[in-house]
Order: structure tokens, then sequence, then C-alpha cells
């Protein structure tokens, strides 16, 4: 079995829709930094579950990334963080 090549598993992370959305989401309606981590793991999970969906219906292009789970739900997180710093700048600009 060849290995997960890293490109795909960035990509992946990065483009993921579910991440940005609700990390973007949950970064805008938190009222305090320390609430960022918290948008950028549920983004990260509900990624996560997407790419699992994704995986069982057989979607090409994606099929090999279920292999490396872990690795791109740490992506997911870390994606995560920088959409929800987005979101909660926004909102604090605007108020």
């Amino acid at each position: 079995m060849t290995p997960v090549e890293l490109k795909l598993v960035l990509l992946t992370a990065l483009l993921n829709p579910a991440v940005i959305v609700v990390a973007l989401w949950m970064g805008g309606m938190a009222d305090q930094w320390q609430k960022l981590p918290i948008a950028a793991f549920a983004g990260a999970l509900v990624g996560s579950a997407l790419i699992y969906i994704a995986v069982r219906f057989g979607l090409t292009g994606i099929a090999g990334v279920g292999r490396a789970a872990a690795g791109v739900f740490i992506a997911q997180f870390a994606f995560g963080l920088v959409w929800a710093y987005l979101g909660f700048q926004l909102r604090r600009r605007r108020s």
C-alpha cells in the first residue's frame, strides 16, 4: 500500500467547504478569542464527517485520503483556526 501524499492531505483540509463555513460562522459568533479553538475543532469535526461520507460514497480523488484521517483532521483543525480567526476579525470590524 502506497503512503498518502502530504499535498493531497493538505489540499483536502484547506479546501473542505464544511470546515470553512463552520469555522467562519462560529468564529464570527465568538465574543472572546479563547473560543476560536472550539470553532476550529467543530469545523474539523464536521469536515471529517463530510470526508467520511464522501469516502463511503466512493468519490474519486478523496478515497485515498480516507486512510489518513488523523492527518486530515489535524490539518483541518489548523486551517479551521485561521478561518475562525478571520471570522472573529470580520465581526470585530463590523461592530
